[in-house]
């Protein structure tokens, strides 16, 4: 059986970002586990820019950014094994894996970082009326098809799921010579970021149809056209709504989930928000020993968050690792009214440095709103928000000092008031 003082399951930005931080406390004996045949995770396939603005200050496309990275693995000598799967973890910290070259192998970790980010609901998932034709993929496959190998889905196209892969996919398919008809959401507001919403819709007169849902996909051995209608409240389509969009590729963008297979092996608990593990604030699961950072705890809206909350998660397995971690009493953080999750959903007040960074969703569009925070039942802070919007996580920075003047709390209260 091999043995790491760390181990960092997933070689994406997240990954690599926990492995570097971990190394620059002084943690030598690491290992990442990556199951495909290169580090950088999907950040391989999105070409487009607007990545690194916050890490490095400057604009890079996805594989400018992980390269960034990879480069510091490499410098630092970081230990990696590609084209790797993890089948199992115990929650006693043993890792089965299994790849060509060794075959199936066992390795012992001190600590263990999950870093393995998250993969699309699929059409499945949504139950959408129709057969299994031709010309239906999410939209994270026909991104792979158009940047990486080279392949078109499509010409004539219709998203369905204004999440931001689709966004990106709206603007990449147009570029690339497709007409996409319109993108279909659900909701009565779009779920991508509104910089995504402007520079990939707007910009290219792309129609977004709110309230919306598809309910016949036509066509025999490949799509040849989608029925669509409004919908009400309940989700139910209004009659006499329908309309008849032509086209020959159907690309399903209707969120993502946290790749958690090998959190429930080890019996870590889940978050029934996010589907992601529960953290406490130094990026610890329920388990002993096991962190969690990036996507797999929830889906992020920037991978430069990703970058810093994973390079935290190695600091915090670093310190866990040299036995500084301290264990006493939590308090339990609590989304309040408006709010659909907080991370972390636990904290101790012992381990936090300088301040809390706790990252909320609203459950709706807010405008002219006040966030208030309580602990206990003692309101500590209010902030004005002009605007709050479910498509984006929004965050609060809670200072040492107000939790050392409640050492005693019990629950921390986050909750949206409108005027």
């Amino acid at each position: 059986m091999q043995k790491y003082d760390l181990v960092v399951i997933g070689g994406g930005p997240a990954g690599m970002a926990a492995a570097i931080g971990a190394k620059e406390q002084g943690i030598e004996n690491i290992l990442i586990l990556e199951r495909e045949d290169q580090l950088g995770g999907v950040l391989k396939q999105c070409i487009h820019s607007g990545f690194g603005m916050f890490t490095f200050k400057e604009e890079l496309t996805g594989p400018e950014y992980a390269q960034r990275f990879i480069d510091k693995i490499e410098q630092y000598k970081i230990k990696y094994k590609l084209s790797t799967a993890v089948l199992d973890l115990s929650s006693e910290k043993v890792i089965t894996a299994v790849n060509e070259q060794d075959g199936i192998l066992e390795i012992q970790a001190k600590a263990i970082i999950l870093a393995m980010g998250c993969c699309e609901r699929p059409r499945g998932a949504i139950n959408i009326p129709g057969t299994r034709r031709a010309g239906v993929y999410t939209a994270g496959t026909a991104q792979k098809f158009v940047n990486l190998d080279g392949y078109m889905p499509g010409k004539q196209v219709v998203i369905l799921g204004s999440g931001d892969v689709g966004l990106i996919m709206a603007r990449r398919m147009t570029l690339e010579g497709a007409k996409v008809k319109a993108v279909i959401e659900m909701m009565p507001y779009p779920r991508g970021l509104k910089k995504n919403i402007s520079q990939c819709l707007e910009d290219f007169n792309i129609p977004l149809k709110l309230s919306h849902a598809i309910i016949e996909i036509k066509g025999s051995d490949r799509v040849e056209g989608i029925t669509i209608a409004k919908i009400d409240e309940n989700k139910v389509p209004i009659k006499g709504t329908e309309e008849y969009i032509p086209c020959d590729t159907l690309l399903i963008s209707v969120g993502l989930i946290p790749e958690n297979y090998l959190a429930e092996k080890a019996n870590i608990k889940l978050s029934p928000k996010t589907q992601g593990p529960e953290i406490n604030e130094s990026m610890q699961t329920d388990v002993e020993g096991i962190f969690a950072c990036g996507d797999v705890i929830y889906v992020h809206n920037w991978v430069d968050s990703v970058t810093i909350e994973s390079y935290n998660a190695g600091k915090h397995a670093a310190n866990y690792l040299y036995g500084k971690s301290v264990d006493s009493n939590t308090s339990e953080l609590i989304a309040g009214e408006g709010i659909a999750y907080t991370v972390p959903r636990y904290v101790n007040p012992i381990n936090i440095e300088d301040f809390l960074d706790i990252v909320y969703r609203p459950k709706e569009v807010y405008r002219d709103s006040k966030l208030l925070i309580y602990f206990d039942n003692e309101e500590v802070l209010c902030e004005d928000k002009k605007v709050l919007y479910p498509g984006e996580t929004e965050n609060i920075k809670i200072n040492k000092e107000i939790f050392n003047k409640y050492p005693n709390c019990k629950s921390i209260t986050i909750k949206i008031q409108k005027f």
